[in-house]
């Protein structure tokens, strides 16, 4: 089998990117752009699209450097970097605009072929011709991509001598003076920009070549780089020469003037010519393998991935990017072909800029040979979407819009490559910053914002229990559900990986699945609660089923001290298994006197139930029980204003018990039999009195729904009502 034929940095990507710099625009459009732009309108516009050709090409270069270079050019560099999505989207429009840019050259050919011998200059005419060019220059990439690019010297050598043919003439259309900006009735300096700026894209033509170059990571920078630097020296030279030698009315309406004043017309044409068909022939070259590139990875319809020959030669691809080109050719106007063109190309170049910025800013493995400060690739990202905002802030977003399309497409479609894209760095990056600012700031008063640790344990029921975890948790809460294997005689633990748990009702709820292995329930979830988290987002709350039965466990009596003892906010949930949740359209919240700290997380509690969707239509009441006679109004309009203040619309009623001192369960068992939530303070009591206090419990469980117990840790508030001593003022008055 015969090696592939690979391509060094002069023949592989110099030479293509500096004959597209120095293509259609140069001849048949920079004398209009300085004649409509003045000469320091001119040079400025010819800066400002080189500095996003500069900072694209720097950023390109450093991301060569740093990762092998694969067939597919700018887009194997957005999708290793950006992952499939954003790649995929940005190489579908850029082999997009690449198939435009080859009929906008040819456009430009058929300009100057037809006018040079005389034929029909109509719209049709052009379009006759430059279909003609087309098939002629996809015949020769077909027989061979290795005798297309040594063409490339010849015109490369017929460009050179059209320059110096150019700037030996002389011109009878000397301007008397030399305007520096634009006069009246010259088109505005944005449709200037737009049409000038396919100009500097070429230096894409070599990086699309990546997979044909012996050594891409060296190649690129060096070839692209130089290319685009001997763009600009020729650019603001001939910008210069062309102000100072012809009238800019001249210059606004004759496309074919430097013809006309170059001391060798018919070098000036074979430059021309050279320039348009090579052009042209490395948009054929190039647009294929990002085409085929793209079908390799599932992005686009696989028969594109298909190559003929040793070398692979993209014949598919090719194919289609001769119909996009042939239907670009059928515009047949140069100047609405090159403002589609530069909307594709600016919007690829943005996102190449902003994949650079984050590869240099998040990732900890980007360590490219090509350095470059990062600040540029956020520089020309800037400066992409600032242009394209000023030239057409509809194509802008039309544009977007597009490859938002074409990305969520991609989203969904679930490509995968096995390398990883920078996202992953950028969120770690994200949230290592976050997490040490957060713990750097220590606010004791701070709103509760829940991590819940989760023992949801293995029952028919323990979907409901997720459920209501992330309800009380709240729209920024954390959950991570334990689920504990008991194994007491292997005490070899579970590897890392195999202690992440994930599944549909996780990912669906969004809530992090781990398991471990233990050797007792208790002592397991004690360990847990006394070692998980880390700085910045520890756990603070602990969740599970509430334990029936347990009543007389030394064991369960103990971990409920040390959990209490690490402050901990506990929630046990009994639930119904008959009723569960009812309707979800009734909470009741229950206030005693000595819960202050307890009321303050269950008004937390109802805030975030009522949020939630099942619960977005219920009805809260906070019941308090007056055991001592202090006035209703009083206690009403002082629970009032507390629930105002933490912003949760209930209902309030107050019981008076202190004739009748009924237990407080009982009241309970009346008021709440039909409730569909029920929330209850647990009190403080001696550990020693556990047994007593869940025996209690139990019995109140068997009369009402779904309950939530809720022990609240130190950090929360106490909601003092001081109902005691205003009775007492009331009563001195």
């Amino acid at each position: 089998m015969a090696e592939k034929k690979k391509f060094g940095t002069f023949a592989g990507v110099f030479t293509p990117s500096i004959l597209t710099i120095l293509g259609v625009i140069m001849y048949m459009r920079l004398g209009w752009v300085v004649g409509n732009a003045g000469l320091l309108g001119a040079i400025l516009i010819i800066i400002i699209a080189h500095v996003i050709a500069v900072t694209t090409g720097l950023s390109v270069s450093s991301v060569a450097t740093d990762k092998k270079i694969g067939a597919g050019g700018i887009y194997y560099v957005l999708s290793r970097s950006m992952g499939i999505p954003i790649g995929g989207s940005i190489g579908i429009a850029l082999s997009v605009g690449t198939a435009l840019s080859i009929a906008l050259y040819l456009i430009g050919f058929s300009e100057s072929f037809n006018a040079y011998f005389g034929f029909g200059t109509s719209v049709n005419d052009f379009r006759l011709t430059g279909t003609i060019a087309l098939i002629v220059l996809t015949a020769l990439a077909l027989i061979s991509t290795s005798l297309a690019l040594k063409a490339q010297y010849f015109i490369l050598a017929a460009i050179a001598v059209s320059l110096i043919a150019i700037f030996s003439g002389s011109s009878e259309f000397v301007p008397e003076s030399v305007p520096l900006f634009s006069t009246e009735g010259a088109v505005p300096l944005e449709v200037v920009f737009a049409i000038f700026f396919p100009a500097v894209t070429g230096f894409t033509a070599g990086i699309a070549m990546s997979g044909d170059l012996k050594e891409p990571n060296r190649s690129i920078p060096v070839g692209t780089l130089s290319a685009i630097g001997g763009g600009l020296v020729v650019y603001i030279a001939l910008a210069v020469f062309m102000a100072y030698t012809i009238n800019p009315d001249v210059l606004k309406t004759d496309y074919n003037i430097l013809m006309k004043i170059a001391i060798f017309a018919p070098a000036v044409v074979a430059g021309i010519w050279g320039a348009t068909l090579s052009s042209a022939l490395g948009g054929i070259l190039g647009g294929p393998r990002i085409l085929q590139a793209m079908s390799i990875d599932k992005v686009t319809p696989k028969i594109f991935g298909k190559g003929k020959g040793t070398n692979n030669e993209p014949v598919n691809a090719l194919l289609m990017v001769f119909i996009i080109a042939e239907a670009g050719i059928l515009i047949g106007e140069l100047d609405v072909i090159a403002r589609v063109v530069s909307m594709f190309y600016l919007t690829a170049y943005g996102f190449i800029n902003i994949s650079y910025f984050l590869e240099s800013w998040a990732n900890p493995d980007f360590q490219p040979s090509f350095k470059i400060k990062r600040w540029i690739g956020l520089l020309g990202f800037a400066a992409c979407f600032g242009v394209m905002f000023k030239l057409d802030m509809i194509a802008m977003f039309a544009a977007l819009a597009v490859i938002g399309g074409l990305y969520f497409g991609l989203q969904r479609k679930e490509v995968k490559l096995q390398s990883n894209d920078v996202w992953r760095s950028v969120w770690e990056n994200v949230v290592n910053k976050g997490l040490k600012k957060i713990d750097a700031e220590v606010d004791e008063n701070s709103n509760w914002n829940p991590n819940i640790i989760l023992f949801s344990g293995k029952s028919d029921h323990q979907s409901y229990l997720l459920e209501l975890c992330k309800t009380v948790s709240g729209r920024t809460g954390i959950v991570t559900n334990f689920k504990l294997i008991v194994d007491a005689k292997d005490d070899t633990p579970l590897k890392k990986t195999e202690q992440v748990v994930r599944n549909e009702s996780f990912k669906e709820l969004g809530i992090f699945g781990r398991q471990v292995k233990v050797d007792n329930i208790y002592s397991g979830i004690t360990n847990i609660a006394t070692v998980f988290g880390f700085s910045g987002v520890e756990p603070n709350t602990i969740m599970m089923g509430w334990p029936k039965g347990l009543e007389n466990s030394g064991e369960y009596a103990k971990m409920t001290e040390t959990l209490l003892y690490l402050d901990y906010n506990l929630l046990y949930l009994d639930f119904d298994r008959k009723n569960k949740f009812g309707n979800y359209s009734t909470v009741d919240l229950w206030w005693r006197e000595t819960d202050s700290k307890n009321a303050e997380m269950m008004l937390n509690i109802a805030r975030f139930i009522i949020a939630a969707p099942k619960w977005n239509n219920t009805n809260i009441r906070v019941l308090f029980v007056n055991n001592n006679n202090v006035d209703s109004t009083l206690i009403h309009s002082k629970i009032s204003k507390l629930v105002e203040d933490l912003r949760v619309n209930v209902e309030i009623r107050i019981i008076n018990n202190a004739v009748e001192q009924k237990p407080f369960y009982n009241i309970i068992e009346e008021q709440s039999a039909s409730t569909d939530l029920t929330l209850v303070g647990i009190p403080n009591y001696k550990i020693e009195k556990q047994a007593e206090f869940v025996i209690k419990t139990n019995q109140l469980f068997e009369t009402i729904g779904s309950t939530l117990l809720v022990k609240a840790a130190n950090n929360f508030n106490e909601l003092d009502l001081t109902l005691i001593e205003a009775n007492s003022e009331i009563t001195e008055s």
